[in-house]
């Protein structure tokens, strides 16, 4: 899919802000810290892939009662992220 200059440049703000989040994180660097302490210096990279998909006709058009497949790692981190399933 073509992403038009917007749409790049809100992909972009996500990948930063995702980027920043990581490097502010507190357990990330605690993290850091121990391998230090251990004797270790980590070398991290992290890939980001971010999918997008048009939304044709606005969100009125889902159905009501959607069953979802999750494992256990999905339930995790949709915690994580403080998203709830009713």
């Amino acid at each position: 899919m073509e992403l038009d200059q917007i749409a790049k440049k809100a992909v972009r703000e996500l990948g930063d802000a995702i980027n920043h989040a990581v490097e502010k994180s507190l357990r990330v660097s605690e993290a850091i810290e121990n391998l230090r302490e251990l004797g270790y210096e980590p070398n991290l990279t992290l890939k980001l892939e971010i999918g997008l998909q048009a939304i044709e006709g606005g969100f009125g058009d889902f159905p009501e009662d959607i069953e979802l497949d999750l494992t256990d790692e999905d339930l995790r981190t949709l915690r994580r992220m403080k998203i709830r399933l009713e």
